[in-house]
């Protein structure tokens, strides 16, 4: 646990908006497809009870960054946000840079409605393009075209989002080299400074889990990353984590703030926080999953929590650390689980010893990013 007199982690917060207008086949996310209008009222006062208890939780902490995803959340209209933000700001102290990013899909928006999200106050987008291939875009069940795709990214600049992320898949059924690469061009016609560029994986409990596509073999899924690796970092881009390419300086804060282990307050339907507090030890929590339920209930919709006990942090803070590509500095592991880095000082010496880690930081060696899970199980 850490001492009483410790710097807490930097504090984000995540808002889940659960529903979304159809079920992708590939999604295992808590989303739900929505019959008829949406309970925008209903959900803001739903969030603001769910708020409520966890105020003295976090007091006096700013919120550095935020980040609101689904589900769906540009089907809600910039009005809820205006109301949400306006509350949110009575009850917690947001940082004066905060940055704060809206998940978006190209078929649910248009120039009028990004101009009311940034009058809200979101001032970073995400945007799920997933591919600009219209054949891929109907394999992956999206709601938009390629050209609708197009129209999104520059109804965000019109409105002027200089800040957003293109989501891209990679690995798609029947897809080659050549037309992963043809998607990061589409993609980086739009000068992005932030791309999250991963491989399509058949997760339980989805429609492509039950009915399986042909996907690439392995072969062919090493050449299109490397395919694509080569054009991105011609481009300027550099992989800062495992899916996330962006130019210099232009790194998602919310992710890396996962990532070096920080804390995030939750909120909304099957939202997922971690948070620590002086004196205790870390833990994670989890808001009830079911919109309906959610809704329903009186108060605190927490459904769980779980401590993060002492032999659990080393892997813990490993599995978000060696995410990233440059690592982190060894002094942060005790900043952020208040252990003494001599509790994991062998194994260190083991890792770095088989040139998976590498000599003065918590970074995982080309070798052991290869390795990643082999070198995580040294934590376990």
């Amino acid at each position: 646990m850490l001492p009483a007199d410790t710097a807490l982690p930097p504090l984000s917060l995540y808002i889940h908006v659960p529903w979304c207008v159809r079920k992708c086949p590939y999604c295992d996310f808590n989303s739900h497809a929505r019959q008829g209008a949406i309970p925008e009222q209903d959900y803001l006062q739903a969030l603001l009870e769910d708020l409520t208890p966890d105020l003295p939780l976090v007091a006096g902490r700013p919120i550095q960054t935020v980040f609101i995803g689904g589900g769906t959340p540009s089907l809600m209209s910039p009005g809820f946000y205006q109301q949400l933000f306006a509350a949110l700001a009575g009850s917690l102290s947001f940082s004066a840079d905060c940055e704060i990013t809206l998940e978006a899909n190209p078929g649910t928006v248009d120039e009028a409605r990004f101009s009311g999200f940034r009058a809200a106050g979101i001032n970073r987008l995400s945007l799920g393009i997933q591919s600009f291939d219209p054949e891929a875009l109907r394999t992956l069940g999206r709601i938009h075209d390629d050209q609708a795709a197009h129209r999104a990214i520059e109804a965000a600049r019109q409105a002027g989002f200089d800040n957003f992320n293109l989501d891209l898949m990679h690995g798609l059924p029947g897809q080659t080299p050549a037309a992963a690469v043809a998607d990061l061009e589409a993609a980086l016609s739009w000068q992005p400074p932030h791309l999250s560029w991963y491989q399509l994986t058949l997760e339980p409990n989805t429609e492509f889990y039950s009915r399986p596509p042909a996907l690439p073999d392995d072969d062919l899924l090493w050449a299109i990353f490397a395919a694509g690796r080569e054009r991105l970092t011609s481009a300027g881009f550099s992989a800062y984590e495992v899916s996330a390419w962006s130019l210099p300086g232009r790194e998602s804060r919310h992710n890396l703030n996962y990532w070096t282990f920080g804390d995030y307050l939750a909120l909304g339907a099957g939202a997922h926080g971690k948070l620590t507090v002086a004196g205790q030890t870390p833990f994670r929590y989890w808001k009830t999953r079911q919109p309906d339920a959610y809704l329903q209930r009186i108060g605190s919709r927490t459904a769980g929590r779980e401590d993060i006990e002492s032999g659990q942090l080393p892997l813990e803070f490993m599995m978000n650390a060696l995410r990233l590509m440059q690592g982190v500095p060894e002094c942060l592991f005790q900043q952020r689980t208040g252990l003494p880095l001599d509790q994991i000082g062998a194994i260190l010496a083991d890792l770095r010893t088989q040139q998976l880690l590498a000599p003065d930081r918590l970074q995982a060696t080309p070798k052991g990013q290869r390795y990643l899970n082999s070198l995580l199980e040294a934590f376990l």
